[in-house]
């Protein structure tokens, strides 16, 4: 069966550039389902009108056309494309999604490729393809790729970046199967673990342990973008287990750091109900960019220069207990399969004894706070006598997270 490419975009501005495309896909053996995200009538006949598109966020085309509010427009199509597209994939509508488009058109359909599952194929190509791309993106896997010139005109550049792109997708689609049954024939249960450079040596040998095992253990790192990806998949079911050592993006997203992950992050595993083993990587530091853009009133902390573009800034024993309040409460939203593993000899390389941030006093806070407010009957605490990159700290966050899986296993 052939397979269906969505194609989406501003018909009613450039409608000949989408229907070269859509003539390209088509050409190649492809099936086009056409979506018109533009305010106004479509240049062609699209098989998802505009209409629809804002009626699926609960708004009218003759209302957004008679308030000629441009930034309402572009909100209300985006929040349709948002609630459309994954329904239309759920519904097998389509394989794969291409786009282009300026700051609009990029603004209005990458909301849908975000709510769509990892691994479908997703194209957007823009004007804004540099620079900070995160509001685009999110945590999602979309490609975007820079159009090099304006995508409205046919000529030798947008053709050949067009081109291109049509290429990439019909190419992910056509060894996508048969990458899957390779896969699946090879598939080892997956462990989600999350990891700082302070972190590494735990969660290397942990990765090392469970894969003598016969587990796959796939690294994130957690500087917030990696935080809300890692959330992101294990809501989607791709995991066995979570090795959630590294906890620091809720220490920037108290404090004020650079690198958080936002209000959702430690509930995913809670959520869906997979076995989660969880510690207090690096809760010991604040993250930041360069010395000279940490915040003034900062300034009579204790920092240590991680290199010109990073610097960290230990946390207080005030600091420590407002995070611990949110992870023992993150944490209880568990019904089952949860262990928090406290290290008490330091929570981060540098919380070592003799290292620059070593600090018994703000973390015997955090920890005590954790003890206060952890329910045992959703979580399971365990606290050993060592720094969290002791090898055999690592052996028992990863021994116990096998416990809780096969636990689990047991149950059903």
């Amino acid at each position: 069966m052939n397979k269906t490419i969505a194609l989406a975009g501003t018909f009613d501005s450039k409608g000949k550039e989408f229907l070269y495309v859509k003539d390209l896909i088509e050409s190649l053996g492809f099936q086009t389902l056409t979506i018109h995200t533009g305010v106004f009538e479509s240049a062609f006949q699209a098989d998802i009108s505009n209409a629809e598109v804002v009626e699926a966020a609960g708004y009218t085309i003759e209302k957004i056309v008679a308030d000629k509010d441009r930034a309402k427009a572009t909100e209300a199509l985006a929040k349709g494309m948002e609630s459309l597209l994954p329904k239309l994939y759920e519904e097998g509508k389509f394989d794969g999604v291409l786009s282009f488009g300026g700051t609009g058109g990029t603004s209005i359909v990458t909301p849908g490729m975000r709510a769509l599952p990892i691994g479908v194929p997703k194209i957007m190509v823009s004007t804004v393809a540099s620079g900070n791309t995160q509001p685009y993106i999110g945590a999602s896997d979309i490609i975007m790729m820079p159009s090099i010139v304006d995508v409205a005109g046919l000529n030798e550049i947008s053709t050949t970046i067009f081109s291109n792109a049509v290429f990439a997708i019909t190419g992910m689609l056509d060894f996508k199967d048969k990458t899957k049954i390779e896969q699946s024939e090879h598939r080892k249960p997956l462990i989600a673990a999350s990891m700082f450079g302070v972190t590494t040596p735990c969660i290397n040998h942990a990765k090392s342990y469970l894969e003598d095992r016969g587990y796959e253990v796939l690294i994130f790192h957690a500087t917030g973008i990696g935080g809300q990806t890692m959330e992101n998949l294990i809501l989607e079911g791709f995991f066995d287990g979570v090795l959630d050592i590294t906890t620091t993006e809720w220490v920037d997203e108290i404090v004020g750091g650079v690198l958080n992950a936002g209000p959702h992050r430690l509930e995913a595993a809670a959520t869906s109900r997979t076995p989660q083993v969880v510690s207090v990587g690096a809760l010991d530091m604040v993250n930041f960019g360069p010395y000279n853009s940490v915040p003034d009133e900062f300034f009579d902390r204790k920092f240590y220069k991680h290199n010109p573009t990073v610097t960290l800034m230990r946390t207080t024993p005030e600091e420590n207990k407002k995070v611990a309040e949110v992870i023992a409460t993150k944490l209880n939203q568990a019904q089952e399969s949860t262990a928090l593993l406290l290290p008490l000899k330091g929570v981060s390389g540098l919380d070592a004894k003799g290292q620059d941030f070593y600090g018994p006093e703000e973390d015997q806070v955090l920890f005590n706070t954790l003890r206060e407010n952890i329910n045992p009957n959703n979580v399971q605490l365990l606290e050993l006598d060592m720094n969290i990159n002791d090898p055999q700290f690592a052996e028992a966050a990863a021994e116990k997270l096998i416990q809780l899986i096969e636990q689990k296993k047991g149950e059903k």
